[in-house]
């Protein structure tokens, strides 16, 4: 008997998919519901707009999981579906700002300021915050979920270097806020 759903390689949930989609299915969202909910907040900070962009995900992977071919890691797959539903949230909110002139989201401002967390925190979620969007997610990626670069790079579509760069200058950046330079 399994004890746990991490015990279960991807390889093996994306087999069961061919037989059993209902269950594999169920499973690959224990596993990854969290993970990718917290790629999803990253990206977008508001809490609504990354459990619309965490759903998006999981509609898009139980859509397209038999087609997946395996040129990647799964879990690669899977934060790129999710990057670029988070991507394509963010899209939408610029187009309704520049329609509108306005962007509300039940009066509460996107920043890092609504968590009621210790002060240390505070002060690094503004630093990452401030960050160029790219940067952002590159630190993130490596810091928080510690992706390599060959990782980060299948799921942004970024040359490594590249990455390498933006990580540096991220660093570099978050230092100098938090007076660590």
């Amino acid at each position: 008997m399994i004890t746990s759903i991490h015990n279960i390689s991807d390889e093996e949930l994306i087999l069961g998919f061919k037989t059993d989609p209902e269950r594999s299915f169920k499973f690959i969202l224990e596993k990854y519901k969290e993970s990718v909910y917290f790629q999803c907040r990253r990206i977008l900070i508001l809490h609504e707009d990354a459990d619309d962009a965490t759903q998006n995900t999981f509609v898009k992977v139980w859509n397209n999981l038999s087609r997946f071919k395996g040129d990647s890691a799964f879990r690669t797959w899977l934060y790129r579906i999710a990057h670029n539903e988070s991507l394509s949230v963010l899209k939408k909110q610029k187009k309704s700002l520049q329609e509108t002139g306005t962007f509300d989201h039940g009066g509460l401002k996107a920043t890092h300021d609504l968590m009621d967390s210790e002060r240390i925190e505070k002060m690094l979620a503004k630093a990452i915050e401030a960050l160029p969007n790219q940067q952002r997610m590159v630190f993130h990626y490596r810091y928080y979920d510690d992706l390599s670069f060959k990782e980060i790079s299948a799921i942004l579509g970024t040359s490594q270097g590249g990455l390498k760069a933006n990580y540096h200058h991220a660093v570099t950046k978050i230092k100098k806020k938090l007076g660590l330079d």
